[in-house]
């Protein structure tokens, strides 16, 4: 069975609605690493909003936080509708201006989580397709059809090196394809090319 289908914000996305004389805020915006998530949630929040939620979602690292409402009414309802609705590498963060009425846990849940999750569908979203980084090498003759076959495989060459010898590139390809870019490498290059995986430290993907 494949993996349900994830998705990242094209852009950051905004969307406010007022819920028994409280306004709430969300703001969201699509993060690579959890430093610029952290960036994004001390850029929107305002130090003169009763209390600024936020909860970010990036690969398998995640974090939420409260702000000052009550233990698991705020962070964890945002974080809930990043996950529910698909979303990866994204961080939203809900400002609430109190205007007077308590809503209650239930009703705190709702107000937060539901803000989040309007915003979100809304917001225009990319696919994530999962790459995985390929090095190998070919000769002169040979690197012209690679190229060409590579990019019908909707493969990136990331960077080409020639030498006295060849060229050895490092492509990017769909994960889901490697199989494919394997053979065809393996068949222009009659079996010699001696294809090897980049470890990155960094998340693979690319919205299209």
């Amino acid at each position: 069975m494949s993996a349900p289908q994830r998705f990242m914000l094209r852009e950051p996305a905004m969307l406010e609605r007022e819920i028994k004389k409280s306004i709430f805020l969300a703001q969201a915006a699509p993060v690579s690493t959890p430093a610029e998530a952290m960036e994004f949630i001390a850029a929107v929040s305002d130090a003169d909003a009763t209390h600024n939620c936020w909860a970010y979602l990036i690969g398998q690292t995640y974090r939420s936080d409260d702000a000052g409402e009550p233990g698991g009414t705020a962070g964890r309802p945002i974080l809930q509708v990043i996950e529910g609705q698909g979303f990866d590498r994204t961080v939203v963060v809900v400002t609430r201006w109190f205007g007077g009425t308590k809503l209650g846990a239930g009703g705190l849940v709702r107000a937060y989580g539901g803000t989040a999750a309007e915003c979100l569908r809304q917001a225009p979203r990319l696919p994530i397709v999962e790459m995985v980084d390929l090095t190998f090498a070919c000769g002169f003759s040979e690197h012209a059809l690679l190229r060409a076959r590579l990019e019908s495989l909707e493969c990136r060459v990331v960077a080409e090196d020639f030498g006295a010898d060849g060229v050895s590139l490092h492509i990017s390809a769909p994960a889901t394809r490697e199989g494919e870019v394997r053979t065809r490498i393996t068949d222009i290059t009659r079996g010699q090319a001696m294809i090897r995986v980049v470890e990155e430290d960094a998340p693979q993907g690319v919205g299209e």
